[in-house]
């Protein structure tokens, strides 16, 4: 599956030859691929006040942008060319998720979500380009990429969206359902829909070192303590009240050099902080709960999969789910660090008690639950 989506590359070939280099092209990648949704359905979800939507027309040089939820009224508009774009359908449809996964050779911990895009002909989002890697996988109807690698990254003053203001392709192709295309972060591109059709953007995480710096800096704050009170004895008496002293600022400094952090610490940030969920994201434990013993069986018989919504990394047998670290039995890392790579146990795993106790919580707190099919 892997080498045909990448169009005969190996994943290793890919990152070496392709990551954060250069494009790829692959035609017919996800062969007879038209979708995972029909537009109706995905109208119901760009109307869904729960669901992350936008939706993106264009008349001319004029630009209109909004946020969900939707009106049905507005997607049935055919004057001007419009798009809806609805963020997250690996959390709504079980196929996107599946979709978003197949891209599990590049690390769990750097993957985003799945959008698609639908618009009428000549709809798209202008101009435009990204801080992050991305893959565009053409489903229903067709699609005009013309991409560059251009240095002038200025945009337009004024407008909704982040338009560039001179945009010079030096690519232009057209794909057609079960087409892949891959953009390492910057370049330039612009999307303009054939007729009507679908596009589905598998993107990654790209956080700044700003972004990294606040939140590290905030997870850090529950974490410190420092005992030392100012304390001035050998205080000396100022001509000017106001003065901030040197030795004030000497003391102050020092104090704050006994804050201290490891790669440990890091590792642990990265792993609460990667795995956070989205604000918009909840759980929903079972109404009904089967009982430790029926889980069990349940389990036995169909296996276990994580919910969607869930995201489960780790290093060094310490385990982070959903914001969290987890305690987990040593003898069970194994199996575990497994469920996290797959997504899932196989029906007939022999678990263990201690293994099947874990997945219970985590069952009942609405992070996973066992497999139907």
């Amino acid at each position: 599956m892997i080498t045909t989506l990448l169009g005969g590359l190996s994943p290793r070939q890919f990152l070496e030859e392709y990551w954060q280099k250069k494009p790829l092209l692959v035609r017919q990648a996800v062969a007879g691929f038209t979708g995972v949704l029909e537009r109706d359905e995905l109208f119901d979800l760009a109307c869904d006040p729960d669901v992350e939507s936008r939706w993106v027309r264009h008349d001319g040089d004029t630009w209109e942008v909004e946020h969900g939820p939707q009106r049905r009224s507005r997607l049935r508009g055919k004057r001007t060319p419009w798009t809806v774009l609805v963020q997250g359908l690996n959390l709504w449809v079980p196929e996107g998720d599946r979709l978003l996964h197949s891209f599990d050779f590049i690390p769990q911990a750097r993957l985003d979500d799945l959008m698609v895009s639908y618009a009428v002909d000549g709809g798209g989002v202008g101009p435009h380009f990204d801080n992050y890697d991305v893959f565009l996988l053409q489903g229903m109807g067709k699609r005009r990429w013309q991409i560059g690698d251009q240095k002038d990254h200025s945009l337009v003053e004024g407008a909704p969206l982040r338009i560039l203001r001179d945009f010079r392709p030096i690519h232009d192709w057209v794909l057609e359902p079960g087409d892949l295309l891959y953009l390492p972060p910057h370049w330039a591109h612009n999307g303009i829909a054939v007729g009507e059709c679908m596009t589905y953007s598998i993107g990654f995480r790209t956080p700044t070192a700003q972004e990294l710096g606040v939140e590290f800096l905030g997870w850090l704050q529950e974490r410190v303590c420092l005992d030392a009170v100012y304390a001035d004895p050998g205080l000396a008496l100022q001509d000017n009240s106001a003065l901030i002293s040197e030795a004030m600022v000497d003391q102050v400094a020092s104090m704050l050099q006994a804050i201290r952090w490891n790669r440990d610490m890091v590792a642990d940030f990265l792993g609460e902080y990667l795995t956070e969920p989205k604000p918009h994201v909840f759980f929903d434990p079972p109404d009904e709960p089967l009982s430790q013993a029926r889980f069990g069986r349940e389990v036995e018989r169909g296996g276990f999969a994580l919910d969607a919504r869930s995201i489960l990394l780790f290093r060094d047998g310490r385990f982070f789910l959903n914001g969290e670290a987890v305690d987990t039995p040593a003898a069970e890392h194994e199996a575990l660090a497994g469920l996290a790579h797959r997504r899932r146990i196989d029906a007939g795993h022999d678990c263990s008690p201690a293994l099947l106790a874990v997945l219970y919580d985590w069952y009942l707190a609405g992070f996973g639950h066992p497999r139907e099919d």
